[in-house]
C-alpha cells in the first residue's frame, strides 16, 4: 500500500484550503436538515425550501449506486440533487457505507439469540481503494452541485462494523480524502462525523496528520434529551482547542472549521416536549452561529414512525402525513426573520443565563434574538439610538409591538427565542 503518511504531507496540504466552500455565517445559509429519501417527495421538499432550509443531508450509498465493479449509477441522486438544486438547496451526502461485492461478513447475533452474516465495514486493501474510487467519483460527478462530501457516518459507534475501531476508520478516511481531492481539488469533505464528543477517537483520528486534508471537523454534538443546546459550550471549546493543537502548520493561516452535522431532539413518549424541541432547535442554530459554526444540519425532517415509545420515530420536525410540529413553525420563523442577517455579537445582560444575540444585514438593519434558560422573566435593553419603534416577532412568527419604558425596551424573556426587530415601523399580522 501507499505510505499514506508521506502522500498526505507531499499532496493535501496545498489542496485541502476549500474552506470557501462552506457558506457564510449568514441566516439561513447553513440551516441543514437531514432526510432519507432520493427520488419524488416534491412536497417534502416544497415544504423543507418553505421552511427557509438551505441545505439538505442524505446518505449516498455506495452500495446501490456500484452494484458491478467500476459501474457506476448516479440517477437516483442525480434526481434528487436536480430538485433540491432548482429549491436553491445544496446537497450534503454522507459517503457510506459498505458494499458487498468488495467486503466480506462475520458472524452476529440478533438479540443474542438469531445468528446473521453482517457485512463488515471497508478495511481491507481492496474495499478501501475501492471505496476511495467510487468516493472520487461521486465528487466528479456531483461537482455542479457543489455538495458536502462527509466520510462515513459515526464510526465511533455502531455505524462501522464489526464493532468500532479508529484506525480502520483512519485509514478510510485517508484514502477517501485523498481520492476525492486529486480527483476534485475543489471539493469539500468532512469528517470524522462522530456521535457526540469521544475525545480518544478525536485525539487518535487528529493525531495521524487528517486536518491537513479535510476541509471542515464534522461532529454530532447530541446531548440528553431535556439537555439544552447551550450546555455544549464547553464541549466545542474543547474541540476547537483538539483542532488547533492538530492543525498541521501550514494550514495555520486559518482555522480549520467545525460543523454540525447532525443534532435532534426526539419528541418520543417521556422524551423531549413538542415545544421544548421547537426551542431547541433554534435556538442549537442560533448557538452554533455564535461558536462559529457554518452549518447545522437538524435531524430529522420526517418521523421515521409512528410509535411513541420509539426514540428514533420521533425526531422529524413534521409528522408522516407532513404535518408540521412546532418546530417546523419555529424553524421557519428563524430563517423568514433573519434572512439575509449575521450575527454582530452577543449583548451583554446582567445574567449569562440570559441571551440577546444582535444581529444586522448589508442594510444597516438589526434584530435581536433572546431568551434565557432561566424561568420566564422581565429583562430591560436599552433603547438603540434612531431605531424606529420596535416589533417583536414571537417563535410562531405573531408579530407585535414591542414594550417600551424610561428609554428601555421591555421584554418578557423565556425558553423560546422571540426577535425583536429595532428598525420597523409598523407592525403586520403573521410571517405565514
Amino acid at each position: 500500500m501507499l505510505n499514506l503518511r508521506a502522500t498526505l504531507a507531499l499532496l493535501l496540504l496545498p489542496c485541502a484550503a476549500s474552506a470557501a466552500q462552506l457558506p457564510p455565517l449568514v441566516i439561513p445559509d447553513g440551516v441543514g436538515i437531514n432526510i432519507h429519501f432520493t427520488r419524488g417527495h416534491e412536497r417534502d421538499l416544497d415544504m423543507i425550501a418553505d421552511a427557509g432550509i438551505k441545505v439538505v443531508r442524505m446518505d449516498l450509498f455506495w452500495a446501490d449506486t456500484e452494484r458491478l465493479k467500476g459501474i457506476y449509477d448516479w440517477s437516483a441522486y442525480d434526481e434528487l440533487t436536480a430538485s433540491l438544486l432548482k429549491r436553491g438547496i445544496r446537497p450534503y451526502f454522507i459517503l457510506g457505507y459498505s458494499n458487498p461485492i468488495y467486503e466480506g461478513t462475520t458472524p452476529k447475533l440478533w438479540e443474542d439469540t438469531w445468528p446473521y452474516d453482517e457485512l463488515m465495514s471497508p478495511q481491507h486493501p481492496e474495499s478501501i481503494a475501492a471505496f476511495a474510487r467510487w468516493a472520487a467519483a461521486a465528487a466528479v460527478h456531483f461537482r455542479q452541485v457543489n455538495p458536502v462530501l462527509e466520510i462515513w457516518n459515526e464510526p465511533n459507534i455502531q455505524f462501522w462494523k464489526p464493532a468500532p475501531d479508529v484506525a480502520q476508520y483512519t485509514r478510510l478516511a485517508e484514502f477517501t480524502c485523498l481520492a476525492i481531492h486529486q480527483a476534485e481539488p475543489g471539493a469539500t469533505v468532512v469528517g470524522p462525523t462522530t456521535s457526540k464528543f469521544p475525545w480518544g477517537f478525536l485525539k487518535a483520528f487528529f493525531s495521524t496528520g487528517m486536518l491537513g486534508c479535510l476541509d471542515a471537523v464534522s461532529v454530532h454534538p447530541y446531548r440528553g434529551s431535556f439537555a439544552a443546546p447551550e450546555t455544549a459550550a464547553d464541549d466545542y471549546a474543547r474541540l476547537r482547542r483538539l483542532v488547533d493543537q492538530y492543525t498541521p502548520a501550514a494550514r495555520k493561516k486559518s482555522s480549520v472549521p467545525i460543523i454540525s452535522g447532525e443534532w435532534g431532539y426526539s419528541t418520543t413518549t417521556n422524551g423531549t416536549p413538542l415545544q421544548m424541541q421547537a426551542d431547541y432547535l433554534v435556538r442549537m442554530q442560533l448557538f452554533n452561529l455564535m461558536n462559529g459554526i457554518p452549518i447545522s444540519i437538524m435531524y430529522d425532517w420526517v418521523n421515521d414512525g409512528s410509535y411513541g415509545f420509539n426514540v428514533e420515530h420521533n425526531y422529524g420536525i413534521v409528522y408522516p402525513d407532513l404535518k408540521p410540529k412546532p418546530a417546523y413553525i419555529a424553524i421557519r420563523t428563524l430563517t423568514h426573520t433573519l434572512a439575509g442577517f449575521h450575527l454582530t455579537r452577543r449583548l451583554p445582560l446582567d445574567h449569562p443565563w440570559d441571551y440577546a444575540l444582535l444581529f444586522e444585514n448589508d442594510a444597516g438593519q438589526r434584530i435581536v434574538a433572546v431568551w434565557t434558560l432561566w424561568s420566564p422573566h422581565t429583562v430591560s435593553l436599552p433603547f438603540f439610538a434612531h431605531a424606529a419603534m420596535p416589533t417583536l416577532v414571537a417563535g410562531d412568527g405573531a408579530i407585535s409591538a414591542a414594550g417600551t419604558r424610561s428609554g428601555n425596551i421591555e421584554l418578557e424573556f423565556s425558553s423560546t427565542p422571540q426577535f425583536l426587530r429595532l428598525d420597523d415601523t409598523a407592525a403586520t399580522a403573521k410571517l405565514h
